[in-house]
């Protein structure tokens, strides 16, 4: 008999299909500890739905209305477990026999209901935010009959908001926190105060909110770059806003009854343009617009921040409170008779050690209030007191020798958990602030460094996302850059890190797009453009191109001569391996349109390759592969910090020896531009070459004429070709740095 191997395939396709479905009926995220799904299904359309809750749950249990649709029936409360209460939703609380971890919560869907369990109200409402996922991805209200037993990996699980750059309205707070509770958060840091704007009403100190809330630009960056200016509360150009006390107490209170901790930062000792223009006598030189950093050899310096935190403290019940503490600039301190007095009088030998007392003054008082002190790593400098707590966010180290030194940390490194850097390929999305930080880097994120002690990881509370908007104009824009990664981050803080897996939450993913489409989120959609990866095997001299996009399935399709892709190209499957130089060209379709520009891959097979570079000007502050990186045979990406772009602030000079004449046709070098963060293109690019080493020749230069004020990401190759070949041993490159920025160079191609 002949096997038909067509009706097989639609079998097997139909068969992932179903598969797919039911998988995504579950597809809770962050992923539970332990999921079991049963055979049948509760629908909880039929009719109203009593509730029984013990009384430790009475103030959580009307979150259950969160469930889409859902008809709540007549609701008790109870005191321990009795045999009438055989249908419905009852949330009890677990004893020792149930096996729950004292931060979890179990769930049961049967026949008979719903039971949820927990010890503690934050298990609680975690189990019912479960509940609630459920139901959005079961067609609201048809349930799969499961068991769940889950608990959280860290403590601390939390997301920031900078509302100081760009001041965001009060009902968008309500949203954003709505969001946190439903993937599982339970900490909200809200960053209220900065140079660009103050925005929490402080009764004792008036001007702060009728003059330093406000500036001259409602954009950040025309304010910055525009004199950066204040002015008075109603008058035209006033920017800005402000909470009063009353909505700040509405918020922690609302955020509260989901479970969520808000905590309150107070920028000091320095972010305080805007405080120090309004009160000038608090800083060092006495006037205003002169610094931003408070006066710590005033008395009046501390006794003013004292008298704002004694009104923070009586809004936000808290057990941490932020002070900052990054980023402040020591030089006037160094020029101040007040600050070197001060320093004289207790022994400090530093600025460093002066920022360090004021911090400890302040940690002092607030301990005296029962709270406790979080800072930016910087508050390690010139020692730290005993209690406070430490969120390490220039890279992991701060957090490595904090938690080493026994202080909690709370780990919030730029490179995995600053969310105002770019998601995708930069040239394609809205200008930011620079980094590149796509949602499957946030979920490879372990937060727990292999360098901590093992007696010392106890510290790691867990860890944060920071979202900075100085280039996040409005609401709509922090929900475009804070989710979905945000739901990357909820898995990586919530769920055990032996049992995350990235392409089992990207499946699961796909279930919450419709979600965050129904909760009207402005979310990023996930890009058709195509991405590429090479791998260069030096030995073999073969490239190995891998196309990807973040389609969940990519039809890619692409050519290898050079060609515009089309509908009859190529489809991409597998890695392409070519052994030569060669420019391939790929594009993603749906259904026979082209639905993302074209991108272009440059493979160089060329004569640098493998041969010595010397640094006339090393680089500084990245190394990428060090001596190897500019003629290893690999290209640099979208970001300079995959480790193939190298950086350079002096002029570029190097200069490449083949150990014997060769031939020399071109000499080409990728430079990047990316102006926000300071990275530019050079002025001249200039080509030398030499036989001996000592004397050399110029054979072409290169001018730039890109605009440097274009605040989007570019590349350019800057080549010298000659109209005919010339014989050389060493080549020359240089390149101006006109703009005392960086400049980023990646491969070296000669030919």
């Amino acid at each position: 008999m002949k096997f038909n191997y067509y009706l097989l395939f639609v079998f097997f396709s139909y068969f992932s299909l179903c598969a797919n479905a039911q998988e995504a009926r579950t597809a809770l995220i962050p992923r539970p500890a332990s999921l079991q799904v049963q055979q049948g299904e509760l629908d909880l359309t039929k009719e109203r739905t009593p509730i029984y809750q013990m009384e430790e749950f009475s103030q959580v249990a009307s979150l259950l209305l969160e469930i889409p649709g859902f008809q709540a029936g007549p609701t008790e409360t109870i005191k321990k477990i009795k045999k009438n209460q055989q249908q419905g939703i009852r949330l009890y609380k677990a004893s020792d026999a149930d096996k729950i971890d004292p931060n979890g919560y179990s769930l049961l869907i049967d026949e008979s209901g719903i039971i949820l369990k927990a010890h503690k109200p934050e298990g609680m409402i975690n189990g019912i935010y479960s509940l609630v996922q459920l139901s959005y991805l079961n067609g609201l209200n048809q349930l799969p009959y499961l068991t769940i037993v889950d608990k959280p990996r860290f403590a601390y699980r939390g997301m920031h908001l900078d509302v100081s750059r760009h001041f965001m309205p009060f009902p968008f707070l309500k949203k954003y926190i709505d969001l946190l509770a439903f993937y599982k958060f339970n900490y909200f840091h809200w960053h209220l105060t900065d140079g660009a704007g103050w925005r929490l009403e402080i009764n004792r100190y008036p001007e702060l909110t009728q003059k330093a809330a406000w500036r001259t630009h409602s954009s950040w960056k025309d304010w910055w770059n525009n004199g950066r200016q204040y002015v008075d509360q109603g008058s035209p150009n006033a920017s800005g806003g402000f909470y009063t006390q009353a909505e700040a107490r509405e918020l922690v209170a609302y955020a509260a009854q989901k479970g969520i901790t808000i905590i309150p930062e107070i920028e000091m000792p320095g972010h305080s343009e805007e405080v120090l223009a309004v009160y000038p006598e608090l800083s060092c030189t006495g006037k205003p617009y002169t610094q931003g950093e408070f006066c710590l050899g005033n008395p009046e310096s501390y006794t003013f921040l004292k008298n704002v935190l004694e009104e923070v403290l009586a809004i936000f019940p808290s057990p941490y409170i932020h002070i900052g503490g990054d980023e402040a600039e020591k030089k006037h301190w160094k020029n101040c008779a007040k600050c070197q007095e001060l320093m004289k009088k207790e022994g400090l030998k530093s600025e460093e050690e002066l920022q360090s007392y004021a911090i400890q003054q302040m940690d002092k008082y607030l301990q005296s209030k029962g709270r406790k002190l979080i800072g930016w790593d910087e508050i390690l400098q010139g020692g730290l007191s005993a209690g406070a707590t430490v969120m390490s966010w220039r890279g992991e180290q701060g957090g490595i020798d904090a938690a080493n030194a026994g202080h909690d940390v709370i780990m919030t490194p730029g490179g995995y958990l600053y969310f105002d850097g770019y998601q995708s390929d930069p040239r394609t999305q809205p200008e930011s602030i620079g980094g590149y930080l796509p949602i499957e880097k946030v979920y490879s994120y372990n937060p727990v460094p292999a360098a901590i002690a093992n007696d010392k990881k106890k510290h790691i509370l867990g860890a944060q996302a920071n979202v900075w908007t100085e280039y996040i104009p409005t609401y709509q824009q922090v929900e475009y850059m804070a989710f979905p990664r945000a739901l990357a981050l909820s898995e990586v803080v919530w769920t055990a890190q032996e049992a995350r897996s990235w392409p089992d939450f990207h499946t699961r993913l796909q279930a919450h797009y419709p979600i965050l489409q129904q909760l009207q989120v402005n979310y990023y959609r996930p890009s058709y453009t195509v991405s590429h990866q090479v791998k260069f095997d030096s030995v073999s001299m073969k490239n190995t191109v891998a196309f990807h996009s973040e389609q969940f399935y990519p039809q890619i399709r692409y050519t290898v001569d050079g060609s515009e892709p089309s509908i009859s190209s190529s489809l991409y499957s597998l890695p392409v391996e070519l052994s030569k130089s060669a420019v391939l060209k790929a594009a993603s379709f749906l259904n026979e349109a082209k639905v993302s520009p074209t991108e272009v891959v440059e493979l160089d097979v060329h004569k640098a390759i493998g041969k010595t570079v010397i640094y006339k000007n090393k680089w500084e502050g990245y190394p990428a592969q060090e001596a190897r990186t500019l003629t290893n045979g690999i290209k640099g990406g979208l970001t300079y910090n995959d480790g193939q772009w190298q950086g350079f602030i002096r002029n570029f000079d190097v200069i490449v020896d083949f150990e014997r004449r060769e031939e020399i046709q071109s000499v080409a070098l990728n430079f990047m531009q990316l102006p926000g963060p300071g990275v530019y293109f050079p002025g001249e690019y200039t080509v030398l070459i030499s036989d001996n080493g000592k004397n050399y020749r110029e054979i072409g230069t290169v001018k730039n004429q890109e605009s440097r004020t274009d605040p989007t990401l570019k590349f350019h190759k800057f080549e010298v070709k000659l109209p005919k070949p010339v014989m050389a041993r060493y080549i020359q490159i240089k390149a101006t740095n006109p703009m005392k920025g960086y400049l980023f160079a990646d491969e070296i191609v000669v030919y």
